[in-house]
């Protein structure tokens, strides 16, 4: 956290300039991401170009890294943002809108080493209570993730488990080991 700042509102926070890593918004106090390392970098890479090779052609969804997604009083930057396509904001150019003032489709985070994991579930679950129909938390070090969905208990899966997805990605099926292979550059 970026302690030497007072309490900000959320348009004080959006005014500032970007940090790197990125900072959050969350109840007028400003957080500073973990720095990605090798896995976590890695895992984003690899998934976010997974979903997008399975989702573009079709023009169903889009995977994002790394973010901006403002909504809820919240300013959140998560490590893989999906948007179903009809949600993705456009501009008066028919491009990608550079604000992102709505929740993603699904939210997908990485713990890094010495990362707080109860300030991400937070932000998933922040994210399930706003509309967000999926959520998972990856943990690199366990081998394990979460899943989140709206009013459910989470769920553990891990090894050869097979993980959910979006409806209009469900002729994809990725499984735990699936994800972690990417780490072996076995894939």
């Amino acid at each position: 956290m970026l302690e030497s700042l007072p309490k900000l509102t959320l348009s004080e926070f959006l005014k500032l300039p970007e940090t790197k890593p990125a900072s959050e918004y969350i109840e007028g106090k400003v957080y500073q991401k973990i720095m990605p390392k090798g896995k976590h970098s890695t895992i984003q890479i690899f998934l976010a170009s997974t979903i997008n090779t399975q989702s573009i052609p079709s023009k169903k969804g889009y995977a994002f890294g790394e973010l901006r997604c403002t909504f809820g009083g919240r300013s959140l930057v998560p490590d893989i943002s999906v948007f179903t396509w009809d949600r993705i904001p456009l501009d008066e150019n028919n491009e990608i809108e550079n604000t992102f003032n709505l929740h993603p489709n699904w939210i997908i985070e990485i713990l890094s080493p010495n990362q707080i994991s109860i300030r991400v579930i937070d932000n998933i679950l922040f994210c399930l209570d706003n509309g967000t129909k999926l959520g998972w938390l990856i943990d690199p070090q366990e081998r394990i993730i979460l899943i989140f969905r709206p009013r459910m208990q989470p769920i553990t899966k891990q090894d050869g488990d097979l993980l959910p997805v979006l409806d209009f990605l469900s002729d994809w099926q990725v499984s735990v080991r699936d994800i972690f292979s990417c780490l072996t550059l076995d894939f």
